[in-house]
């Protein structure tokens, strides 16, 4: 990689209106200007890999110019204000091209410090659009250090929560509480002490509980916040209830957050992605300030992430919650009943833990990734998995790993608390190295729980 930098040319006079006799009026090929298969990108330049599907008529290299002029300085037909600026400099270039993978390097300058916003606006803003493509879809993103080092990250990340919890040498465990809407604030602390006392660290709201008229916030935050000091004092462990404060306004959502930090818990929620990303850098700048930790759903994540051929792959949008500071992040679980393969979640379990993430093709990540001293977001799995899946998940995650027992919980032929109390023994088992089997000789609840489920299973891609 090329470690200078580049310079725009300095402009030897004023601007003026005269055209110059460069300027030639009319529609070029995208690939005249845009196309630079001898460039060698700079390590300030940021760098993306898109999938592309030509329009029938339009060839790769074309289709590929024209998504790096659309997404930096082109239009479809030439302009005399371009006499105006060093177009060369500011200008994207496809530098090569590998199947129908089109590798495209930004100069820096062409992007706003800590904003995620402009970043999307940029790169995945009008070219989704554009007829040149029939499909597209950005696979990776490497962003160079120098602007990584504009972003906060995490302000609580994976070390300091254990620090805080004091629990160590396994995967931390939450639930999330279920039926996920109808509960009276009461009924629902009643959920919550039930699991906590059963053996989970934590439990959440699910994504979709906001404010709804059976379950207004500031009552079911108050009671959920008396039923996880019970339950600490009960247990003398740390525990948590993430609350969710997603609302219709970010003005709304901080309010919920101060009110969180009132009630005395380090803990809170965000839908990030219905949110945004503007939102919720307000409420990461908030969260950080009042020392809590924030748990990031990606509700809505599938409706751009899950086509093979359109959209934008997960592992870049964990890049950029890493980036703006999501303490944790849902990923999915492989096992589960949510999509997801095995392969690109390692990729992305390393691109939320790791200090510098490697290019590695068959984990899906085409660059290598510095994440320039930026704490680290805990890899989060959940969706449809019980105890006989923890095997496996510990195998994707390791200790350093966030699981969470929704269903997989409450649906114990015992209730709740039996649920909980399962999930915990087969999570210490696994981590310390024993079997499920063997750990079922002494606890009843894990028993039950795996004969119950026993015949669940969920098609798993590797």
């Amino acid at each position: 990689m090329n470690s200078a930098i580049a310079l725009p040319t300095l402009e030897t006079a004023p601007p003026t209106a005269e055209l110059s006799p460069k300027y030639i009026a009319g529609v070029q090929p995208y690939a005249a200007n845009y196309y630079v298969p001898d460039y060698v990108p700079l390590d300030t330049d940021l760098l993306c890999a898109f999938r592309i599907e030509p329009k029938s008529g339009v060839d790769m290299i074309e289709a590929s110019a024209a998504v790096a002029a659309e997404s930096s300085t082109g239009t479809w037909t030439e302009v005399w204000s371009n006499q105006l600026t060093d177009l060369g400099f500011y200008k994207a270039k496809v530098y090569r091209i590998e199947d129908d993978i089109a590798y495209i390097a930004y100069p820096m300058d062409l992007f706003e410090e800590n904003s995620i916003v402009n970043i999307m606006s940029s790169i995945v803003g009008n070219v989704f659009g554009f007829k040149a493509v029939s499909a597209l879809r950005l696979e990776d993103m490497r962003l160079p250090v120098a602007l990584v080092k504009t972003y906060p990250g995490p302000n609580i990340g994976i070390y300091d929560e254990r620090v805080w919890a004091n629990k160590w040498e396994r995967p931390l465990l939450g639930g999330t509480v279920k039926p996920k809407l109808g509960l009276a604030p009461k009924a629902y602390s009643t959920i919550i002490y039930e699991c906590l006392v059963g053996g989970l660290d934590t439990t959440k709201d699910d994504e979709n509980m906001n404010s709804q008229p059976f379950s207004r916030w500031r009552d079911r935050f108050m009671y959920a916040q008396e039923a996880v000091e019970s339950a600490m004092a009960q247990t003398g462990e740390f525990k948590g209830h993430w609350h969710n404060i997603t609302a219709g306004s970010t003005e709304e959502s901080l309010r919920r957050l101060e009110y969180v930090a009132e009630l005395g818990s380090r803990m809170c929620m965000l839908d990030f992605l219905t949110a945004g990303f503007a939102a919720s850098a307000d409420v990461f700048k908030r969260a950080g300030e009042l020392r809590l930790i924030v748990h990031c759903h990606r509700a809505m994540h599938a409706v751009f992430t899950r086509q093979k051929n359109h959209g934008i792959h997960m592992r870049v949008i964990a890049k950029w919650l890493r980036l703006a500071g999501g303490d944790h992040l849902h990923t999915g679980t492989v096992v589960g009943k949510l999509e997801g393969s095995w392969k690109e979640t390692l990729g992305i379990i390393d691109l939320l833990r790791e200090r510098q993430s490697a290019a590695n093709p068959e984990h899906g990540l085409y660059f290598d990734q510095d994440f320039a001293g930026l704490k680290s977001t805990w890899p989060v799995a959940s969706g449809g998995i019980h105890v006989n899946h923890i095997p496996d998940l510990y195998k994707i995650y390791g200790n350093d790993a966030f699981w969470l027992f929704g269903g997989g919980t409450h649906g114990h032929p015992r209730g709740s608390r039996a649920g909980a109390r399962a999930n915990r023994v087969a999570t210490e088992a696994i981590a310390s190295g024993q079997t499920l089997e063997h750990a079922a000789r002494n606890c009843s609840e894990l028993r039950e729980a795996m004969e119950l489920w026993s015949d669940v299973h969920f098609e798993v891609a590797k």
